[in-house]
């Protein structure tokens, strides 16, 4: 059987995943989602921290997150990974992407073949998870951080249908500029401090914990809207 494609989880911060949903870790989750697929061992975690230069203190809050969700085997993918690293990466069952600089970390998963691997994994049916810089870098096009007075939008990994911007509420300045400069026909995802949201395999935007701002330029106007939660829905309470 051909494991199926998992939702991917495009968080604002990490506090999100130190949060519970009902009576249990939100991560708790992660189990429901890889026991979908047959003869899957226990969950193997993998973390790249390349957008942040590979700071440990991100990479104890990640397993600390992890453990409270029961996966301990987790394993810290460098900028510059071994044939070992390598090996875990691609073996891998939920995969986060760390904040930091976008740019940074995508010229640091282009130049090291990461990139491929995430593509390789995520259609494979692994549980692709991004923070901050790394969940724009789950969207189409993003910028980098600060963001220069002429924006710049380079392609990322384009898995999620849209633009990200995360955190930058009430006004979204930076994430307007990039749809602007992307054009006609944009589409992009706003996600608040705190938030989090799931993009299911048929493009369907579930929120978590706080309200999306959703933006599309049409016309050559930029229209805005929100996707609010709907308690009950999510699959974290399933």
């Amino acid at each position: 059987m051909t494991p199926s494609l998992k939702p991917l989880f495009l968080l604002a911060d990490s506090s999100p995943l130190f949060w519970r949903g009902g009576d249990r870790p939100f991560l708790d989750c992660l189990h429901t989602l890889t026991r979908a697929d047959p003869g899957v061992p226990p969950i193997r975690a993998a973390y790249l921290g390349a957008s942040n230069g590979d700071v440990p203190e991100f990479y104890e809050l990640f397993t600390g997150a992890m453990s409270l969700a029961g996966i301990s085997q987790c394993r810290m993918i460098p900028s510059a990974p071994t044939d070992e690293d390598r090996a875990w990466l691609s073996r891998a069952h939920v995969i986060l992407l760390a904040g930091g600089d976008p740019l940074l970390g995508w010229e640091t998963f282009r130049g090291n073949g990461v990139e491929s691997l995430l593509r390789e994994r995520h259609r494979d049916g692994a549980v692709l998870m991004g923070i901050s810089a790394g969940a724009m870098q789950l969207g189409t096009r993003a910028w980098s951080d600060p963001a220069p007075r002429e924006m710049t939008l380079f392609p990322v990994l384009g898995l999620a249908p849209f633009i990200v911007g995360v955190h930058e509420q009430p006004d979204w300045t930076e994430l307007k500029r990039a749809m602007r400069a992307a054009g006609a026909g944009a589409r992009g995802i706003g996600i608040p401090l705190g938030g989090c949201a799931l993009v299911h395999p048929d493009g369907t935007l579930e929120p978590l914990r706080h309200a999306l701002v959703e933006f599309r330029y049409e016309a050559g106007t930029l229209r805005e809207g929100r996707i609010e939660p709907r308690p009950g829905q999510s699959l974290v309470t399933r």
